[in-house]
């Protein structure tokens, strides 16, 4: 079961307006709603999910976490470290709440990013172990052949890093524009794999992470809705928050 998300039963205990036994009576006698529906007993609520019973708004008194999704611009540096860089993306966003960024995007590339407060989340969604996907709308100096295609998508080793990069899904746009799904996060891995054969980027975009996909304007953010963030929560169930060595299958 995920961390993020909690039984209704529980989330009415813990908040100290009822037991859980209790609680199982009220939601079995249609008196509790969830975003204004009547749920079913066991059911889980997400962190952003309105809960009342006979019509009253129950309010966890602990802070719930945040989770923002922005559209990060052009030359902003994804650090938390205000005194150094001048064009962090703390200061841009000016949330009133300590909050960081979940990876990051290179100062010439745009596009999603993911804040939060919630640090157990973070390593979650980063490592690489765990395989969660990460698509970017690619911009390229020359026409795109059916060889770059290949070799972008069938991993290229990189000498710099001294290793190669993982299988990707790889799909031509335009003559010059392709979309490529990662699920490693190498320093400026795009922009390396491309210079390898040959290719200079001209813009960079990611447009999704996981199940969040990029929709608002540029330099502007916005909180996951209580739908985002239970896919999200189901989506990283199974993920480890530190390496574990695992016994390879038979």
């Amino acid at each position: 079961m995920s961390e993020h998300l909690k039984r209704i039963n529980k989330y009415l205990s813990e908040v100290g307006y009822c037991s859980r036994r209790e609680a199982d009576r009220l939601i079995e006698a249609g008196h509790v709603t969830i975003n204004g529906t009547v749920p079913e007993m066991g059911t889980k609520i997400a962190p952003n999910d309105e809960v009342r019973v006979d019509g009253e708004l129950i309010k966890n008194t602990k802070e719930a976490f945040v989770y923002l999704a922005f559209n990060k611009p052009i030359g902003i540096v994804c650090t938390t470290d205000t005194r150094v860089e001048k064009d962090n993306i703390i200061d841009f966003i000016n949330y009133p709440k300590r909050i960081f960024p979940i990876g990051r995007l290179d100062k010439p590339s745009e596009g999603l990013i993911l804040l939060t407060d919630d640090g157990d989340i973070v390593n979650k969604i980063l490592r690489a172990s765990n395989n969660h996907e990460k698509e970017y709308i690619v911009t390229v100096d020359k026409p795109i052949s059916q060889t770059f295609i290949n070799r972008m998508s069938g991993g290229i080793y990189l000498e710099e890093l001294g290793q190669t990069t993982k299988k990707c899904i790889v799909r031509k746009i335009n003559s010059h524009t392709f979309s490529i799904i990662l699920t490693q996060g190498l320093n400026r891995q795009i922009r390396r794999m491309c210079d390898y054969l040959t290719y200079d980027v001209q813009t960079l975009k990611r447009v999704r992470i996981m199940n969040i996909e990029l929709d608002v304007p540029v330099g502007k953010y916005r909180e996951l809705t209580s739908e985002e963030f239970k896919e999200l929560s189901t989506l990283l169930e199974d993920s480890h928050k530190t390496f574990k060595s695992v016994k390879p299958k038979s």
